[in-house]
């Protein structure tokens, strides 16, 4: 039994020491690759400071045509337009056109019951014919007090009347002559309101100021109307051969803009058409809308072929600059804008450059912007090869400051 125990005590320790050295050879193993993947590494990471990394590619720099745009969105409105209303009360006896109708200047519009106001100019002209015959009366009152008058100062010189009785005579003239005075100024009065009532009768009949074409009509035949308060309006008269983009801009964009600067604008669902035109005038007043600032642009454009509608909704593209024929690169070209190096050329940033198979850190100058393309004005010429980051950094936030584009 004591040599069967020994041997066993043997055999376990044989087992223990060939497990140990297994151990120790793979620990050995272990640290040999570690060391090795942690050089790779290491001359890897030196690399890539000089060769761009494996998510990052390289583009040449181009010639292209660059725009720097303000964007907004803006509704059509006729430039030249009237609202055509009534300035007396009544029923609308008749309406001479329907909506899309072409006008002339003076063609009839409605005509409005004119009888209330042809009673008021019957009786008015009645009443002054009245006034009339009493101041022919008074004028043959007036020559009769004339005679009496004339009579009681003969007699006064012979002592045949009394004082009393010439200056009764006297009175009697002056009174004669008030009322004459009294019945031309209630003549007068009638005269004006026989004239006012004859304008209002000429209203009742309502003419186009201008021709154009008629693209509102709420008013029915047969419907009253009151313009006791304000004048309610039956028609509006529309040229529709110039139309006006009314465009909202932010009053960050705003400073951009200034009168004459060219537009173009698309609507919806006109494809690939665009209207030229521009900016006719910028309205100081802002609106507020939602706590945010918008000025209100007017831009103008021919409508000969009838294709743009009141209404309709613009994209505006405000041309703040353009270039055509110069050195381009993608924004994601772009690193770190440096302040302190701005000169005529241009904002300065900072770009890796292909050198062989290196890259290189260069300071280059660029002009406009945009979400495409940036223009450089300094630094780069054609057929250089820039890095540019992965889409994925285009991303996260980076893109150069002052970058400029369509916010549609």
């Amino acid at each position: 039994m004591e040599e069967y125990a020994l041997c066993r005590h043997n055999k376990n320790n044989g087992v223990s020491r060939l497990k140990n050295r297994k151990l120790k050879a793979l620990s050995i193993v272990a640290a040999g690759l570690l060391v090795a993947f942690v050089g790779y590494w290491a001359m890897g990471s030196k690399g890539a400071s000089n060769q761009p990394g494996g998510d990052n590619a390289v583009v040449a720099v181009k010639i292209g045509s660059i725009e720097e745009l303000v964007t907004a969105q803006g509704k059509l409105e006729p430039k030249d337009y009237v609202d055509v209303g009534a300035q007396v009360s009544g029923q609308i006896q008749k309406l001479y056109h329907e909506i899309g109708d072409q006008v002339a200047a003076g063609d009839p519009i409605a005509d409005i019951d004119p009888k209330v106001y042809e009673a008021r100019v019957a009786a008015n002209e009645a009443q002054l014919k009245t006034l009339s015959a009493q101041r022919t009366q008074q004028q043959a009152e007036i020559k009769l007090a004339q005679q009496k008058r004339d009579r009681a100062q003969t007699l006064i010189a012979g002592n045949a009347i009394s004082q009393q009785e010439l200056e009764d005579a006297q009175t009697a003239l002056a009174v004669a002559q008030a009322q004459l005075k009294s019945l031309n100024a209630q003549i007068e009065q009638g005269q004006s309101n026989l004239d006012a009532d004859k304008v209002n009768l000429g209203y009742t009949k309502i003419f186009s100021p201008m021709a154009g074409t008629i693209v509102v009509q709420d008013i029915k035949e047969g419907q009253t109307i009151n313009a006791s308060q304000t004048a309610p309006v039956i028609s509006r008269v529309a040229n529709l051969d110039v139309m006006t983009s009314r465009a909202q801009v932010a009053e960050a964009d705003i400073g951009k803009l200034n009168p004459s600067m060219k537009v173009y604008f698309t609507t919806l669902g006109s494809g690939k058409r665009q209207w030229d035109g521009t900016i006719r005038q910028i309205l100081p007043s802002p609106e507020t809308v939602n706590d945010v600032v918008l000025y209100n642009v007017l831009v103008d454009v021919a409508n000969k072929d009838r294709q743009l509608m009141a209404g309709m909704t613009t994209q505006m593209f405000f041309v703040v600059g353009s270039a055509k024929d110069v050195p381009v690169i993608p924004p994601t070209a772009l690193g770190k804008r440096l302040e302190d190096q701005d000169n005529a050329s241009g904002d300065a940033y900072e770009v890796q450059v292909m050198d062989g198979r290196n890259t290189i850190r260069k300071t280059i100058h660029v002009g406009m912007m945009t979400r495409s393309d940036v223009e450089i004005t300094d630094g780069l010429k054609p057929g250089d090869k820039v890095v540019v980051k992965a889409p994925a950094s285009a991303t996260e936030g980076s893109a150069p400051r002052g970058m400029r584009g369509p916010r549609l």
